[in-house]
């Protein structure tokens, strides 16, 4: 079994969750307690990058969709970065990227955040 990581680095005033590795129901709690760390901190945009992720399974979209309903209206901007079959196909069959913000890369989603 893959362990997952999840680490935080920050550009400008966006923090920035990369996950990596499977996100499912053992991983998941590691990504929402990584994000509560960032979002505690008070960014003017938080980024979750799934690009290293290899699967991401129901739990690891309900922490996306917890995330967004906890940064809807308030001053956090959030974005989430997935590409390729693994991670951006579940997002769209599910409706989620219809929900949230969906880029196809890191760059693309801060120069949409900081626009």
């Amino acid at each position: 079994m893959d362990g997952q990581l999840c680490t935080e680095s920050w550009v400008d005033q966006v923090a920035v969750v990369t996950a990596s590795g499977d996100l499912d129901m053992l991983t998941a709690p590691q990504l929402r307690e990584a994000i509560a760390a960032a979002l505690a901190k008070n960014p003017t945009g938080l980024v979750v990058d799934l690009t290293p992720v290899e699967f991401l399974g129901s739990a690891g979209m309900q922490v996306l969709m917890e995330t967004h309903n906890q940064t809807d209206g308030t001053e956090t901007r959030f974005a989430v970065v997935a590409e390729g079959p693994a991670t951006s196909r579940p997002l769209k069959i599910t409706g989620i990227a219809d929900v949230i913000g969906l880029f196809s890369s890191l760059d693309a989603a801060l120069e949409n955040l900081s626009a």
